[in-house]
């Protein structure tokens, strides 16, 4: 009997060490980025790109204001109410003390400077694809906007998906940092994926996830339940989005849709990014979305 205790005591152990190790927070090599110089022009484009002002800019902020970014939006979901953070380059409540590998470890691997899990409402699950020169380009450019003193706001989340460790778990399941549309044989396409797939982040709304959390990659791009409770997000593979390219582009740089409406809540915010973008980006986005596979 006291044989086999200690065999089970054993084995869980080693299930335990062996399950910290699959899932304890990951990180970068350093060395990755000795080497890059950052580029402050690059860094903007990025900053556009990957909508970073969408989120972390105060709700209703337009212009200059829109580079102030306090955080404190809520994001409502099935697990809580997330709220971003402020990434402002304040040193006491922004990431003003953040390194260009900070920044790396959080858009590739969900990590914290502190070794902490992000949840992944933050989306690294889309970011994780990004490039090491956009990163450090992306984080040169935050360190020159405006630091703004702003204490975050806790996220209001319920047992058990404010326990943290438990993330871990989640990245072993879900955080893949493969393409989606394996397939880009032109530059234009593959341009579009990345926008699409690495920094736009268009997925974590337009597609629907499992009772976990996780993208259904299967459905890339099929539509989901609006998080508010207020609708759904639509379905934008060949399937649904019957739009011409030049109603696309119409509908990127003005916000006016091919029924004579308007774009409106969250989705306004990423016009207003897609229209800084240049004209050969969103039309890679639009070849993109010609080429994804169609889902019903």
């Amino acid at each position: 009997m006291i044989r086999f205790l200690v065999m089970i005591v054993a084995l869980g152990v080693i299930g335990f060490g062996a399950f910290w190790l699959v899932t304890k927070p990951q990180t970068i090599d350093p060395e990755a980025i000795s080497g890059i110089e950052p580029d402050l022009a690059r860094g903007e484009a990025v900053f556009i790109a990957a909508g970073c002002a969408s989120c972390h800019a105060a709700e209703g902020a337009q212009d200059e204001a829109r580079l102030e970014l306090i955080g404190g939006r809520p994001f409502p979901s099935d697990f809580g109410t997330f709220y971003a953070p402020n990434i402002s380059p304040d040193p006491a409540t922004g990431i003003g003390g953040w390194t260009a590998e900070d920044l790396a470890n959080a858009m590739r691997h969900g990590t914290s400077p502190q070794g902490q899990h992000y949840y992944p409402a933050f989306p690294y699950a889309t970011y994780t694809r990004a490039s090491l020169e956009d990163i450090v380009a992306l984080h040169a450019y935050l360190m020159t906007l405006p630091a703004v003193k702003w204490v975050n706001r806790p996220h209001d989340l319920r047992v058990p998906y404010n326990i943290r460790l438990s993330l871990g778990g989640w990245k072993f399941l879900f955080l893949k940092d493969d393409w989606i549309l394996s397939d880009a044989p032109t530059p234009e396409l593959e341009r579009g994926r990345y926008l699409v797939e690495a920094l736009g982040h268009c997925g974590e709304c337009h597609t629907p996830r499992n009772a976990l959390g996780g993208m259904d990659r299967s459905r890339w791009l099929a539509g989901a339940p609006n998080p508010t409770g207020r609708g759904t997000i639509p379905n934008i593979t060949p399937a649904k989005l019957g739009w011409s390219e030049g109603d696309l582009m119409t509908y990127f740089t003005s916000g006016f849709t091919p029924d004579f409406d308007t774009v409106g809540g969250h989705m306004a915010d990423v016009v207003e990014n897609l229209k800084q973008m240049p004209e050969s980006d969103l039309q890679a986005i639009i070849a993109y979305l010609k080429a994804v596979p169609p889902v019903e």
